[in-house]
Order: C-alpha cells, then sequence, then structure tokens
C-alpha cells in the first residue's frame, strides 16, 4: 500500500459550511472521507515535526479553548441525531479502523452535485510555526529604525565578523537575558533594535562596569542610575539588576526619544548625555547648519555608537552574510521570578535551586552581599525548570535560612569596638564588610554581621533600602586637658573651637550633647597629635628687640616656593630670597 504522507508539503484545511436538505448527505459522506483520509494517513509514516505542527495549528484554530477542553471533546461522543456531527474533525484524535468502514458501507450513493465555491482556507505552515519558535526570527521582524551606511558601519561589520569567539561568547551571555528585553520592547511597541543595545554597552555582561563607574548590562551612571529608580546601596545596586535596568533603560529611551523625535539622535543623547547633544544642536543651529545625528560634532565614541549597533543589527538580520554560525535561541522565556519571604543565604538559595553559585549570580547580579535581604529584594530570577525544585525545596528547610544580618554603628567606634558591641571579632567585621586599616567606623554605618542570639531577626525595609558604609580615616591623637573659665563653657562651644563634633565631646566627657561645663571643671578633648591647641598658639612667645621703637620678632623660614622675580624693566634692585633656615625680622605696628 502506498503510503500517505500529505504533510510533506503545506496542507489547506477548511471547514465546511453547516448541510441542508440534500447536502445533510453529501456533508456525511465528506464527513466520513475525512476520517478516512485521517486513518490512512496515520497508519503510513509521518514526519515528527509534522506531525507536531498539525497538533499546534488545530489547537490554535481555536483560540478561545483550552487543552483540557479539547480533551474533554476528543473524549465525548458526537450526538448521533445531530446533522453537523460527522462533518467536522476536531483533532488528530482518529475513529477505530472497523467504525471506520462500517460508516463507508452504509453510505448510499450521492447524486452529482454542482462544484462548491471556494472558502476562506487557513494554511497550516511548518516553516511558519518553526520561525515563530525561534528568537532570533522575532527579533529581525520587529527592526523598525531606518538603516544607516557609511565607512564606520563597514568596520564595525568587519569587527565583529573577524571575532566569531568574542560573537559566541556574547550571544551565550544574552540567550539568558534577550527573550525578557524583546517582551519589553514588544509591550512598549519600540523598534527591536533597541534589544541588541546591551551587545555594544556591555557584551550583555549585566556584571560589567566601566573605568566612568557606569554599571550594568545598559551601563547605567550612578548619577543616572538614581533618577530612574535604581537603588545603589551597601546590599545591591540594582543598575545590575536585570529586570530593573531593563526597565529603566527603555523609559530613558522612550524619554530621549519624544525629547529629539529620532533614534539616531536618542541613542547619541544616551552614550554621551541629552544635554551635550542638545549644546551640540545648538551650536548647529547658530552656525545655520543641520542638527540631525550626521551633523552634529561629538566624541569619537558617540560617532561610533550608532554605527557599532547597525553593524549588530546587519550581523543578527543576514549571518550568513558574514559566515557568522548563530546559535538557535527559543521564544520562550529562560527564567521566572521566585517570591522571597525571608532572608536567606545566597548559597542556600542556589544549592535549593540546583544551580551553580555562578548560574546564580549570573540572573542575580545586583547582589552586593553573601545574603539576601527579603525587605529590599523580594524576588529573585531562576531558570525555568529551577524555579519549581527551589519552592519545593525551600519548604522542607528547617534550620535558619540566613547567616548573616545587618548592624547599626550607634556612634564612631573602632573597627575593634564595632567587632565587640555586634558580638564578633575584628578580623571577620573587615572581611564581610571590606573595610581598610587604619579607618574608623562613623555613626549611622551599616555592617553586615554574623547572626547570633543578641542579632537574630530579618533586616528591617529602612536598613535594606538605605544601609551605607560610612568611613572616616583614622587620625593619630593625643588627650589635651583644660579648665573652664569663670563664664563656664558648652559642649557645643568646645566642640566648635576644636573642630570636632558635639557627639565626640559629649562621649569623651560622659555628658549629653546639650550639656554646659561649670567653671573650674576639667575639660578633656582629643586633637590629632600633630596640631597645637588653640591656647598654645595665642600664647606663642616672641623674640623682641628694641630698634627704632619698632618691635620685632623672630621666625623661621619654612621651606616653600621662591617669591618671584621682580620684572626685568624694574629699577629696583632684586633682594636675594630667604633660604630655609634663614631668621627674618617682621617689623609690627
Amino acid at each position: 500500500m502506498t503510503s500517505c504522507t500529505p504533510f510533506d508539503k503545506p496542507l489547506d484545511i477548511a471547514t465546511p459550511a453547516r448541510p441542508q436538505g440534500l447536502g445533510s448527505r453529501f456533508g456525511g459522506l465528506l464527513g466520513a472521507l475525512c476520517v478516512l483520509l485521517a486513518s490512512g494517513c496515520a497508519s503510513g509514516p509521518m514526519p515528527a515535526d509534522s506531525a507536531r505542527s498539525a497538533e499546534l495549528a488545530v489547537a490554535r484554530s481555536v483560540p478561545t479553548a483550552s487543552a483540557a477542553t479539547l480533551a474533554m471533546e476528543a473524549a465525548t461522543p458526537p450526538d448521533a441525531g445531530s446533522p453537523t456531527a460527522p462533518a467536522a474533525v476536531a483533532g488528530p484524535v482518529a475513529a477505530p479502523r472497523a467504525a471506520q468502514e462500517s460508516a463507508l458501507d452504509s453510505l448510499a450513493p450521492v447524486p452529482a452535485l454542482p462544484p462548491l465555491e471556494p472558502m476562506a482556507r487557513s494554511r497550516l505552515d511548518p516553516q511558519q510555526d518553526a520561525e515563530r519558535a525561534d528568537l532570533w526570527s522575532r527579533v529581525r521582524s520587529g527592526f523598525a529604525v531606518p538603516d544607516i551606511e557609511g565607512e564606520l558601519v563597514r568596520k564595525w561589520e568587519q569587527f565583529y565578523a573577524s571575532q566569531p569567539d568574542y560573537m559566541q561568547r556574547m550571544v551565550a551571555r544574552g540567550s539568558l537575558y534577550l527573550f525578557h528585553v524583546m517582551e519589553e520592547i514588544d509591550k512598549r511597541q519600540m523598534p527591536a533594535e533597541l534589544a541588541l543595545l546591551p551587545f555594544i554597552e556591555s557584551a550583555f555582561n549585566p556584571q560589567a562596569q566601566s573605568r566612568a563607574k557606569a554599571s550594568g548590562m545598559w551601563q547605567f551612571m550612578p548619577a543616572t542610575g538614581k533618577d530612574f529608580e535604581l537603588r545603589q546601596n551597601l546590599f545591591r545596586d540594582d543598575r545590575r539588576d536585570v529586570l530593573a535596568s531593563t526597565r529603566a533603560a527603555l523609559d530613558y529611551l522612550q524619554r530621549l526619544h519624544g525629547m529629539f523625535g529620532d533614534w539616531p539622535l536618542a541613542l547619541a543623547a544616551y552614550n554621551w548625555g541629552q544635554g551635550n547633544v542638545l549644546r551640540a544642536q545648538e551650536r548647529n543651529r547658530r552656525a545655520r547648519l543641520d542638527t540631525g545625528y550626521a551633523s552634529l560634532r561629538m566624541p569619537d565614541e558617540t560617532r561610533n555608537y550608532v554605527p557599532k549597533l547597525q553593524a549588530m543589527k546587519n550581523l543578527i538580520g543576514r549571518p550568513e552574510a558574514f559566515a557568522l554560525d548563530l546559535p538557535r535561541l527559543d521564544n520562550h522565556p529562560y527564567f521566572l521570578t521566585v517570591a522571597i519571604e525571608r532572608d536567606i543565604d545566597v548559597s542556600l538559595a542556589a544549592r535549593l535551586a540546583g544551580v551553580t553559585l555562578d548560574e546564580f549570580q549570573q540572573l542575580n547580579p545586583q547582589l552586593n552581599k553573601p545574603v539576601i535581604l527579603a525587605a529590599g529584594t523580594p524576588q529573585v530570577l531562576l531558570p525555568y525548570d529551577n524555579a519549581n525544585q527551589f519552592l519545593r525545596t525551600l519548604a522542607l528547610v528547617q534550620t535558619p535560612l540566613a547567616s548573616y544580618t545587618a548592624w547599626v554603628a550607634p556612634r564612631t567606634l573602632k573597627v575593634a569596638e564595632a567587632a565587640k558591641l555586634a558580638g564578633t571579632n575584628e578580623a571577620i567585621l573587615r572581611e564581610l564588610n571590606d573595610i581598610p586599616a587604619r579607618m574608623l567606623l562613623k555613626a549611622g554605618a551599616t555592617l553586615l554581621v554574623p547572626r547570633s542570639a543578641l542579632h537574630s531577626s530579618d533586616v528591617s525595609e529602612h536598613i535594606a533600602d538605605h544601609g551605607a558604609m560610612l568611613l572616616m580615616p583614622e587620625v593619630r591623637q593625643r588627650q589635651l586637658a583644660f579648665k573652664v573659665g569663670k563664664r563656664g563653657d558648652s559642649v557645643a562651644a568646645v566642640a566648635q573651637r576644636y573642630r570636632v563634633s558635639r557627639e565626640q565631646v559629649a562621649q569623651w566627657n560622659k555628658v549629653t550633647e546639650q550639656a554646659r561645663f561649670k567653671p573650674g571643671q576639667t575639660v578633656t578633648v582629643m586633637v590629632a597629635a600633630r596640631a597645637a591647641a588653640p591656647q598654645a598658639k595665642a600664647a606663642q612667645t616672641r623674640g623682641v628687640a628694641a630698634r627704632k621703637g619698632v618691635a620685632t620678632k623672630t621666625v623661621t623660614a619654612r621651606p616653600g616656593p621662591a617669591p618671584r622675580r621682580a620684572a626685568a624693566s624694574s629699577t629696583r634692585t632684586a633682594k636675594p630670597a630667604a633660604k630655609p633656615g634663614n631668621k627674618l625680622r617682621v617689623a609690627q605696628r
């Protein structure tokens, strides 16, 4: 028997109209023939991909029906009294062979009918389904920015095409995030070229940081990040957060496009700053020159920025023209968001999800510390297949989830003093918080400390969102004591006189910051070892010599730059400059 392989070419499926009168018998015949054909074809070989495409197409032809509804309809036999029962096949499930043959035997001859008018048909194209499943095809179909040409575009095409290993590494990193970026771009109806921008900015590395302190795969500067609500604190940096930085970058690009009405100018402003682009346009207006992107004077980096993006667009759009082998990227999410309700160690979260620490950090690069604070990071990203595993195994954990918590310095402290108050040792405190030598912790500094019976609760939202490391240089000090005069003195006045804080003066003398010192009371302050007390400066001795009624004092010349020589045209005689160690006589009036 000749095998039937109808999926070797596109198959047209049409739904017949409801038969009336004599047409009902024709409808029954057509329905039985469809059943027979389906069964006969099923007996022959059918490519697996084609069969899968057919199933997808049938399911898509009923957009409002769920998979459960389709299964119920396939399991329920049609009503024999219904005139339309045999007229359609609801899915790929075929009737038994015996029932099909019995149905054919019972059919009576049908008189010839006039040919039916053509009806609307839906084409089932396996190639079309394959394109929908390919993320690169989705990206290409969304290109909307007009192409630019030029030597710079050719230069960057050659640069990327000549480094296939570099391209493969970029694409491998980008494969984790590209679907999400495309989803956000499509929601906003923005050009798909913008999804390629992280290739140019950071090689799609969310942990990248430039020499200018721009960070993340969209390379936000600290100030710009704050403008777009990207938190940067002790525990996290949202410029590296995959979801938050993508949202902020598209917000920024939309604002720039609204400002300039032109994508090349908007992209130049994203790289160079909108203020610089506006000033460059204003210079051209004053010179009566064009204000478009190609006419502006700009730095080389910005001049190459849009050509780089165009070159990347060309490579992704026509990889075969550059002998580039792009790996297939499926058009579905790589990761899911999972809620975090308790503080948990990063290492434990990775272990519960069944991923390596490196894989976890690739999806959650915003974390600065080895603990996730639920109050500041209420969700994490996990690979699609690992999200459920994380939730299942997390429910089984009976031990504490976090090994660390946050502690706030109550006053300015040495690191050793802070470690004692926090219930740990100095070496651990320095290592956990990367505290350099010869530094003090300022009041309000937030530190990561090991959990203990004293510090066992989860970190509050305020600390999780605003915690900061506050340090100040540790200066060698000496103790200075003096007695208060007849009028008395205040903590504020002493602090101002010795250029220290009220809190320090109060701490040194065990009083409150609003206290006053009584006459004759001894006050202690700590001053820098090299600094002289104000009273010592006032009591400086003077060497006086009587010479025609003019008082003089002896001082020692200090090393320093020599005074400027008199001009050559001056009639005065230039005197030799003082040298270090010379005695000078200074007149006092």
